[in-house]
């Protein structure tokens, strides 16, 4: 049974930081891409940053400099480590794996709130 389930959430002060973590079981973590993505109340599900097994990285323009995703493939452990957090970064953040070959393959996490607020 595949599953991803993600931690690390909370409310953190803007210029705050915080780690997100997922982890992986019930596929072949190492086939996977792995990605972040976000969803704020009332906008479409965006994307926040990819990792290829590899370790080659991608990133939405508004996120460049201040998050960092990375894996360790022994783990099976995807993270995002967040920072100078905006008060525009709150959303729910989603882990997602999608096959190398097969798109069709495609998981989602339940999600994990970060809400950014003084």
């Amino acid at each position: 049974q595949v599953q991803l389930v993600e931690s690390g959430g909370g409310l953190v002060q803007p210029g705050g930081s915080l780690r997100l973590s997922c982890a992986a079981s019930g596929f072949i973590f190492s086939s996977y891409v792995m990605s972040w993505y976000c969803q704020a109340p009332g906008k479409e599900r965006e994307l926040v940053a990819t990792i290829t097994s590899g370790g080659r990285t991608k990133y939405a323009e508004s996120m460049q400099g201040r998050f960092t995703i990375t894996r360790n493939n022994a783990k099976n452990k995807v993270y995002l480590q967040m920072n100078s957090l905006k008060t525009g970064d709150t959303a729910v953040y989603y882990c997602n794996a999608v096959h190398l070959l097969v798109e069709s393959r495609n998981y989602w996490g339940q999600g994990t709130q970060v809400t950014v607020s003084s």
